[in-house]
C-alpha cells in the first residue's frame, strides 16, 4: 500500500486508536497476527497477517465497518474509487518455519 507523503504520524495515530469493532471484524473473518510496516523513505506500507483455514477475508470489502475505515483513511493514502487502499500482492520467494 502507499501512504501519502507527510502522513506517517497520522497513519500511526489512527492505527493506535483502531476501532474495536474493526478489530472484532478482522478476528471474526479469520485474520490474526496482523502487522503493518512503513518504509519512511518510500512511504510504502507492507502488511502481513495469518489467515485461518476457514477465513472470510475475501468478504471484508462488503462489510460496513470496513468501508467506513477505508473512507476514514482515504485522505492519507492512495485509494481506489471505492476508497479501498491501492495494494499489490507479492510473490513469496523464501520461507523458513
Amino acid at each position: 500500500m502507499q501512504l501519502l507523503p507527510e502522513y506517517a504520524e497520522e497513519y500511526q495515530k489512527r492505527h493506535d486508536a483502531i476501532w474495536p469493532e474493526l478489530v472484532e471484524l478482522l478476528h471474526q473473518s479469520g485474520i490474526s497476527d496482523y502487522y503493518i510496516f512503513h518504509d519512511p523513505d518510500t512511504h510504502e506500507l507492507f502488511a502481513t497477517y495469518e489467515l485461518a483455514d476457514n477465513h472470510k477475508a475475501d468478504k471484508l470489502a462488503q462489510e460496513p465497518v470496513m468501508k467506513k475505515w477505508w473512507a476514514y483513511m482515504k485522505d492519507i493514502m492512495e485509494t481506489h474509487e471505492d476508497d479501498s487502499p491501492v495494494s499489490k500482492s507479492l510473490e513469496e520467494v523464501f520461507a523458513m518455519k
